[in-house]
């Protein structure tokens, strides 16, 4: 993947701060919110993210984006994740 488009592709749509991300190995992070809306595209390992009562997990190359808010929790897979991250 490269980074340098995925970031254009997400300033193109109005995400106007970007980073790139890396958790550990089962990192995780209890339930919280944000006050812009995320975008997140994994790049390496997994990422399970939990959101009105659901699990789903993302993996290289998929998207989840978080809208402002929003009340949720991640885990970090075996590996960790290293991730991109838009903000707006």
């Amino acid at each position: 993947m490269n980074i340098r488009e995925l970031e254009t592709q997400l300033h193109s749509e109005g995400f106007a701060h970007t980073y790139v991300w890396e958790d550990g190995p089962d990192c995780r992070y209890s339930d919280h919110t944000h006050p812009m809306e995320t975008a997140h595209i994994i790049l390496e390992g997994e990422m399970t993210l939990t959101r009105d009562g659901r699990n789903t997990t993302y993996r290289a190359g998929e998207r989840c984006d978080v809208p402002a808010g929003t009340v949720h929790a991640a885990r970090m897979g075996p590996k960790g994740c290293r991730y991109l991250i838009g903000e707006r």
